[in-house]
C-alpha cells in the first residue's frame, strides 16, 4: 500500500463553482497509483466541494442561485457581523455541502461519472486563494 499528498491552489475571484478536475487527474495520474482511494479536502469553513454537472453551465447557475435564496446576505437575523455581510451565509453554504470527498482510483484515474466533475464553491464575494488538500492511498 502507498499513499501521496499533494496541494492545490485554487484561485477563485468571487462567489462561485471553480472547477479543477483536470489538475486533480492530472496529479492521480503522475502519482503512481493505479488502484485506490482519493480523498479531496478543502482547508476553509466558507468555501465547499461538490461533485456536480460539468457539461450544462446552467446546472452550475442554478446552484449558485439556489443557495443565494437559502442562505441571503440581506437577512438581518445573523448574529455573527463581524467579517462582513457575507461570511455567516457562506458558513451557513459551507455547513450544507461537503469539506471532503471520497472519490475511488481506477486505471490511474478518479472513477468518475461521464458528465461529473469536482468543483470548489466559493462562497465569499471577495477573491481567495483555496487550498485544497489532495490524499490518495492505493497501489
Amino acid at each position: 500500500m502507498h499513499q501521496s499528498t499533494h496541494t492545490l491552489t485554487i484561485s477563485t475571484k468571487g462567489k462561485g463553482l471553480y472547477e479543477f478536475t483536470n489538475a486533480m487527474n492530472a496529479w492521480v495520474g503522475q502519482s503512481g497509483i493505479h488502484t485506490g482511494l482519493l480523498t479531496v479536502f478543502v482547508q476553509h469553513t466558507s468555501a465547499s466541494l461538490l461533485i456536480q454537472e460539468n457539461a450544462d453551465p446552467d446546472v452550475q447557475a442554478d446552484l449558485e442561485d439556489f443557495f443565494e435564496q437559502l442562505a441571503p446576505e440581506k437577512s438581518t437575523g445573523y448574529r455573527h457581523q463581524s467579517e462582513g455581510p457575507d461570511d455567516m451565509p457562506a458558513h451557513l453554504r459551507g455547513a450544507l455541502t461537503q469539506t471532503q470527498l471520497s472519490i475511488p482510483v481506477m486505471d490511474a484515474s478518479p472513477a468518475l461519472g461521464t458528465w461529473q466533475g469536482v468543483f470548489l464553491f466559493e462562497h465569499r464575494r471577495a477573491p481567495n486563494q483555496r487550498r485544497v488538500i489532495l490524499h490518495l492511498l492505493g497501489e
